[in-house]
């Protein structure tokens, strides 16, 4: 009979994970550590949840005694894996089952889903499925198929005990409690993250909810335009224009991101991003990465566009302004519906940069902050006029050695700048 105040304890320790924001691998290793210290035979256990994002559909951790704890998430699918629909979990969703035991040895051994197979050959002589359902709001699933499934295995001959069995039931639904809360607090931040971008996700989660809150912050600011968008709209299918959007979008924010920029906004067909700073090393750093997040748009651009005129498309064009200084970082907007984004004079200038591009002829244009800190990799096209602009500034465009030989090369001889 398993002692039931070292239980006591272990649930105990969970009521105070519930009341934290612990993380739900660190979290679940201790457990699978506690409950083995306590004398249960636990030598594998695995916990598998729902989540909400856009990209994954399910989250699961693997413990296994002596080895590290493994992480993996379960990207979208339109036809559920061979292992899913073999599997015991699936076998319990589809008999509403909670509870499901199998011996792995002796006499009463029962290999009946190809995955006990796996864990038999791993020494393990008991396995133990059980369901909890979580209430989290969710109109396209019930409490049930939004809960935690664990797995626990034991390593000892015989299995477990009917007093382990209870523990393990009674350990498990304490954890469920704890589980709520952060499962909850992981979609908030997915969601956040999703829909605001990362750092002002992380700063609406931190409490900046109030219109006007915000601070001034230094940031290299991109945005860039599709081009002959109204035609196309106009004169395409409008599921056909949306999956032009998508795959323009893709191949424009998704290497923003990737380089450590902040997606703000997707302005229509715009994108609004930016690379903060805080010092003069940070803007070494953020301009680099615009840099970096420039070419590899461009680079994306073109192998995009070549797979469209093989399929008979037409290419996607669009154009690139990067500016530098200070913007307000914050919420804007009436207090019963609020954005969180970026204003100020380099905002505006930004976009008036790229809409230049389209009269020049170039792919990115970008002004004299940037090109200070590179400057061997920018060329001149002298001083332009942008809209609502009293004074002329010098914009730049990249320097003709620096290109992919698949990029297109600006329609004019341009002179590298020269540094001081």
């Amino acid at each position: 009979m398993t002692d039931t105040t070292l239980v006591n304890g272990i649930n105990e320790w969970l009521v105070d994970q519930a009341l934290s924001e612990p993380d739900i691998v660190g979290m679940f290793e201790a457990l699978c550590n506690r409950i083995h210290a306590i004398g249960i035979p636990l030598g594998r256990a695995r916990l598998t949840w729902p989540t909400l994002h856009p990209l994954f559909q399910a989250e699961t951790i693997l413990w296994a005694r002596g080895k590290p704890t493994e992480f993996e998430q379960f990207i979208h699918q339109d036809t559920a894996s061979e292992a899913w629909l073999r599997s015991p979990m699936k076998y319990m969703f589809d008999n509403d089952v909670d509870v499901l035991r199998r011996k792995l040895e002796g006499p009463s051994k029962l290999l009946d889903f190809p995955v006990l197979e796996e864990v038999a050959a791993q020494g393990m002589t008991d396995y133990l499925v059980i369901r909890t359902g979580l209430s989290i709001k969710n109109e396209n699933a019930t409490a049930k198929q939004l809960g935690i499934i664990a797995t626990w295995s034991a390593d000892r001959e015989g299995g477990f005990t009917n007093g382990e069995l209870e523990a393990l039931q009674k350990i498990q639904r304490r954890f469920a409690v704890a589980c709520k809360t952060v499962i909850q607090s992981r979609i908030a931040r997915n969601i956040s993250e999703t829909y605001l971008g990362r750092e002002a996700g992380t700063r609406v989660l931190a409490g900046s909810i109030r219109r006007g809150d915000g601070s001034e912050t230094r940031a290299v600011v991109w945005y860039n335009d599709m081009r002959n968008s109204t035609a196309l709209a106009d004169t395409m299918p409008g599921k056909d224009y949306i999956d032009l959007l998508n795959e323009y979008f893709d191949c424009t924010a998704t290497p923003i991101i990737e380089a450590g920029g902040e997606v703000l906004d997707f302005v229509g067909d715009g994108v609004l991003a930016i690379f903060p700073y805080n010092d003069v090393e940070q803007q070494m750093a953020a301009v680099d990465a615009a840099t970096t997040a420039l070419r590899n748009v461009l680079k994306a651009r073109d192998q995009l566009n070549a797979k469209r005129r093989g399929d008979g498309l037409f290419p996607i064009k669009f154009g690139i302004g990067l500016n530098t200084g200070t913007v307000m970082f914050g919420n804007i907007g009436i207090s019963r519906r609020l954005a969180f984004s970026v204003i100020g004079p380099t905002v505006n200038e930004v976009s008036r940069i790229e809409s230049l591009t389209k009269a020049t002829g170039m792919d990115a244009l970008v002004t004299n902050d940037i090109v200070a800190l590179q400057p061997e990799k920018w060329v001149s096209i002298g001083k332009q006029r942008l809209s609502g602009v009293a004074e002329e500034i010098e914009l730049f465009t990249f320097a003709k050695e620096l290109l992919e030989p698949t990029i297109a090369q600006p329609l004019i001889e341009l002179k590298p700048i020269v540094s001081n």
